[in-house]
């Protein structure tokens, strides 16, 4: 499951999101991607299913990026605890997302894999999604 190694804080204030993604949000990598239409939080567990979706479905074959990466750790109180009494303890941690923001991205693969490869990951995840292709790709037999 996708963590960071070590954070500064344990725990962080939620914040707030608010308008599009103004970084991540072109191709960077691979010819195709998904792209989020919401504003959400993803967790390391949900990005992790969607990784195993499209790298079963691809085969192993062409190339993956995760363009998202958990690092805020969201707390948890236990069941049934009192008001007050601090903030509970660290129970994973979450990227946010804003619309724009590409998650995904593949290459390698024939336009028709990439497509229900990442169609698959896009079932994994909380957000609504759109599946975008790089400008100038063209098709040739691999």
């Amino acid at each position: 499951m996708l963590q960071p190694k070590k954070t500064k804080f344990r725990r962080q204030q939620k914040g707030r999101m608010k308008g599009n993604a103004t970084r991540g949000n072109q191709l960077a990598f691979g010819s195709f991607g998904i792209k989020c239409l919401e504003t959400k939080w993803i967790t390391g567990r949900q990005i992790e299913a969607a990784r195993q979706a499209v790298t079963r479905y691809m085969k192993r074959e062409g190339q993956i990026w995760i363009r998202i990466f958990p690092d805020k750790p969201i707390t948890k109180k236990p069941a049934e605890v009192r008001m007050g009494k601090g903030k509970g303890a660290p129970e994973g941690f979450v990227a946010p997302v804003t619309p724009g923001r590409i998650i995904i991205e593949a290459e390698g693969v024939p336009y028709e894999v990439a497509k229900e490869a990442l169609r698959l990951a896009a079932q994994k995840l909380p957000v609504s999604t759109k599946f975008i292709v790089r400008r100038d790709f063209v098709e040739t037999s691999i």
